[in-house]
């Protein structure tokens, strides 16, 4: 890939600031307008707008700065330097895995690209339910389409991948509609590593949009810097305190005082991502008088069927996810038995060989047919029914997050449905062996005996293979503060120079992949913030060409 252009040497070449980790020690003390915890979704679009108002901006990130020359399609890199927790990042119980960004760009550098506006449904729910009157389609739509103009969110117009056009036709042949998914990309080189960071900076990820803005801008960047707390006083952030870490995410010098940063700020921005987040807070003993921080945190928890065709389907190639299917989510009334959205995910041999069950022969057997699996996944749209409370961030004894998430009986019943629904499209498709992800299941050959077993299967956690890449919630958005974190303008509600702007703003999971809803979300509040800082009208900048 040396022919290809890389956008974040050229910016340090130019005079970036950017301290920490491999580009030295940072200040101790840092003085500025905004300090922004995070460099993810929310993190980025913050920084443009603010730096654009010719606010002085620092941006904090506790995993390093990597760049397309650092990304070689190899999982065996990617995973420890680009990931939460080497991507073993787990709930309490260890029954859910997370796969969450830990990088400059967090998740944007890691995802699938996958690009959905909230739907109506969800924004409806949070106005009812958590006095949100300005959250609706209408008010969100200018923002969305900023965000979509900015980071050239398009159809995708190539032809799915097998892998995704195994959905289709499946879906096809039952009669349930399916769709394409909007991408956010440019010039994409249809590799299918988009998990292992783009080698050709073809994603749009806050790692070669708003983030290189910012820095253009004189915004400062400290990587490998972990924010650990804020100093309050008299309802106001009056200091973030922050350390270096080393590329493990161990504390550097941790028993010398003298190795704290200190940044000073007139504003504070967190969007550290939902876990980590309430976790600063948290540690920081942020005033919680209704005991909602934290709380109503909620993942996409996501089961999976795993199937082998007589093709070849090589699952890691072309566009990780380009076709869905809503079907079992609009067919479900928002608050009735748990809905779920369909998707094809990428698959890679290490993340594959982690995920699947079984040992020894039967493992054997599933990975020799590794070219040949299709495997689907269900999101499931948590925290619409009151069986649905999601999880709570908590602290360790090492002051570290951990999410403590139940998978309640109505969470399972729905994985139950999902893996049903799943496995019939699979053999609809031509499917000739099915398997879905639980201890206890067996390969199957028809879709009669698949449905018999899974029926019978006893849906637990640990038995039942759960993952999820959405975060969401913990620092809750609502209208009155006995409901929620958060004021409906990003500001927290008992510190007033603190705003939260990322996915743990959401007072429920979105019900589609959260990115998008991040962005736009963000942009609106983002603006908003820029004008009582300033008085300035800003937007986010157009594309380069």
């Amino acid at each position: 890939m040396s022919q290809v252009k890389d956008p974040i040497k050229d910016g340090l070449q130019r005079g970036w600031k950017v301290s920490g980790g491999a580009f030295g020690r940072a200040p101790e003390k840092i003085v500025c307008d905004v300090a922004i915890v995070g460099s993810g979704a929310g993190a980025g679009i913050s920084a443009e707008l603010l730096a654009k108002a010719g606010l002085q901006v620092v941006i904090i990130e506790e995993g390093p700065l990597k760049s397309s020359s650092d990304f070689n399609q190899k999982e065996s890199e990617a995973y420890p330097s680009l990931y939460q927790e080497s991507a073993a990042r787990k709930t309490q119980d260890k029954a859910i895995n997370i796969l969450q960004g830990r990088c400059v760009g967090g998740s944007t550098t890691v995802n699938w690209t996958s690009s959905f506006r909230t739907p109506a449904s969800t924004l409806k729910f949070w106005q009812e339910r958590f006095g949100l009157i300005d959250y609706t389609s209408e008010a969100l739509a200018p923002y969305f389409a900023q965000a979509e103009q900015r980071l050239n969110i398009t159809p995708w117009l190539m032809a799915p991948n097998e892998n995704n056009d195994l959905l289709r036709r499946g879906a096809l042949k039952l009669g349930i509609p399916s769709a394409a998914i909007l991408r956010n990309v440019k010039g994409c080189w249809n590799l299918g590593s988009c998990g292992l960071g783009c080698p050709t900076n073809a994603k749009q990820s806050m790692l070669v949009t708003t983030i290189p803005a910012a820095l253009d801008r004189g915004a400062q960047l400290l990587t490998e810097t972990r924010a650990e707390r804020f100093e309050l006083a008299n309802g106001r952030v009056t200091a973030l305190v922050c350390r270096q870490i080393e590329p493990n995410g161990a504390l550097v010098n941790r028993e010398s005082a003298s190795a704290a940063i200190k940044i000073i700020a007139r504003h504070y921005v967190l969007a550290g991502g939902a876990i980590n987040s309430p976790a600063v807070l948290l540690r920081s003993g942020a005033p919680d008088p209704h005991g909602r921080l934290g709380t109503r945190t909620f993942l996409h928890p996501v089961v999976m069927s795993s199937s082998i065709f007589d093709q070849k389907v090589a699952a890691w190639s072309g566009a990780p996810q380009s076709i869905y299917t809503d079907h079992f989510m609009e067919t479900q009334a928002i608050d009735g038995p748990m809905g779920y959205k369909l998707e094809a995910p990428p698959l890679h041999p290490l993340i594959f060989a982690s995920t699947v069950p079984g040992f020894g022969q039967s493992q054997h057997a599933l990975l020799t047919s590794f070219p040949h699996n299709h495997t689907l996944l269900a999101l499931l749209r948590d925290g619409f029914h009151d069986e649905a409370r999601g999880g709570k961030v908590r602290l360790r004894g090492d002051d570290s997050a951990v999410l403590d998430y139940p998978l309640t009986d109505y969470v399972m019943e729905g994985g139950r449905r999902a893996m049903l629904s799943m496995m019939e499209i699979q053999f609809a498709a031509g499917a000739r062996q099915v398997l879905p992800l639980h201890e206890m299941a067996a390969p199957y050959t028809s879709w009669a005996q698949a449905r018999a077993a899974v029926l019978a299967l006893p849906m637990k956690p640990l038995l039942v293979k759960v993952v999820s890449a959405h975060v969401m919630g913990g620092c809750g958005l609502a209208g009155t503060e006995q409901q929620g974190v958060t004021r409906p303008d990003g500001v927290h509600w008992q510190l007033e120079n603190l705003s939260i702007h990322d996915g743990s703003l959401f007072p429920t999971s979105i019900g589609a992949n959260p990115q998008l809803s991040v962005y736009g979300t963000v942009n609106r509040l983002a603006q908003g913030l820029v004008k009582r800082l300033t008085g300035r009208d800003v937007a986010l900048a157009s594309p380069s060409s």
